[in-house]
């Protein structure tokens, strides 16, 4: 329903859980949509809806996890559009609760297109129908990377399907001042690294704790020696604290190792990338971050997102976080600092590609509204 001129847009994914990767997508989603539709009343569908309204007071958000049928079409039927995504949100076992808003608002006759959302693994059937018959009916279905169109093709998705990036990449830098991190323990005029961890959670199952904390504190040592540097573990969201704890508890050097416990947005941690001359880490948007600073940063692969990221910027990557790595990975970390600044600039020239494919989801996004206003137009 148009609101002062403008379209209803409702937004909907893993928002509102205080994962600030989660929250980078949707601060870029957001500010593009505001660019193309400046009078849009935006409803974001949210885990935590007065966290979310926090963070952007120009939006509404309302709940949706253990909303009824009913109570979802009462929000759906003032919407013009429903945007899924983005994020890695169509996957085994979490496809299912965010594609039953989908067929609501689809049973409605709402439009449905998807901004480079993330999709897979796919095993179970229900997930995979749910995904192959909601998005079957999809306006526009936008991935953010190739791996996630592979899984659609697999899953027998018959759309044309177009591969964008993230919209992390859409995210400008806020200043993260020197005095911040002395608040927050780091030592000034020393090297520093940023190590980033995460829990094993329904995308990581596999991951042998112990092990991959036992190699995460291997190289928090390494370099502690190598470059005489201090570490500081940057958790993404809060149950990253506790294991960044976990690999303090096996570094030789834990004195020189740091966590950061303060409250940032988005933009202030992709600011802070700049304070380190090294990054090493498994969450996907840690690592983005980096890429997106120029800082140099070495990912550690526990999901294929995280490797088709590796891939796409030509950063190499060993598939995995097993103790078996331990002499290779330490090795390329080694080589990566020695590397660092011949590497610069063929990275540079990829995430800048990166970053106008991630404008790409734009250019889709925008087809799709001026078709809804010349609707809305011919309607009146």
């Amino acid at each position: 329903m148009t609101h002062g001129g403008g379209l209803t847009i409702g937004v909907l994914g893993s928002y509102g859980g205080r994962n600030l990767g989660d929250e980078a997508i949707l601060t870029g989603l957001l500010t593009d949509l505001r660019t193309q539709e400046p009078n849009a009343r935006i409803i974001v569908f949210s885990r935590n809806p007065e966290h979310t309204r926090a963070a952007h007071p120009d939006v509404e958000a309302v709940p949706w996890e253990g909303v009824s049928r009913t109570d979802s079409a009462l929000v759906l039927a003032q919407l013009d559009l429903l945007i899924l995504g983005g994020g890695g949100i169509l996957y085994d076992r979490e496809a299912r609760r965010y594609l039953r808003v989908v067929r609501v608002a689809q049973e409605r006759g709402l439009p449905l297109i998807t901004y480079a959302v993330g999709v897979g693994p796919l095993g179970e059937a229900v997930d995979t129908g749910m995904v192959r018959e909601t998005l079957s009916s999809a306006i526009q279905v936008t991935v953010r990377d190739q791996e996630s169109r592979m899984v659609l093709e697999e899953a027998g998705l018959l759309n044309p399907i177009t591969v964008t990036a993230d919209p992390a990449f859409l995210l400008q830098p806020e200043d993260f001042p020197a005095h911040l991190l002395a608040e927050e323990g780091v030592p000034v005029g020393q090297r520093l690294v940023g190590i980033s961890v995460r829990e094993p959670g329904r995308a990581a199952e596999r991951l042998d704790v112990d092990g991959y904390h036992r190699l995460l504190a291997q190289i928090g040592d390494f370099l502690v020696h190598r470059i005489d540097a201090c570490v500081l573990f940057v958790p993404m969201e809060r149950d990253d604290i506790r294991h960044a704890h976990g690999v303090l508890s096996h570094m030789v050097a834990a004195d020189r190792g740091r966590i950061l416990h303060g409250t940032y947005s988005p933009q202030q941690i992709l600011g802070l990338m700049r304070h380190f001359d090294l990054a090493v880490g498994m969450r996907l948007h840690f690592l983005i971050f980096a890429a997106m600073v120029g800082t140099p940063f070495l990912p550690l692969p526990y999901a294929g997102k995280v490797f088709d990221l590796a891939q796409r910027l030509g950063v190499p990557a060993l598939r995995g976080v097993e103790r078996e790595v331990e002499g290779p990975l330490l090795a390329e970390v080694d080589r990566l600092w020695d590397e660092r600044e011949q590497r610069a600039e063929g990275t540079a020239r990829r995430v800048a590609e990166v970053c106008d494919q991630a404008r790409g989801t734009s250019e889709v996004t925008r087809g799709v509204l001026e078709s809804l206003r010349r609707q809305t137009l011919t309607r009146v």
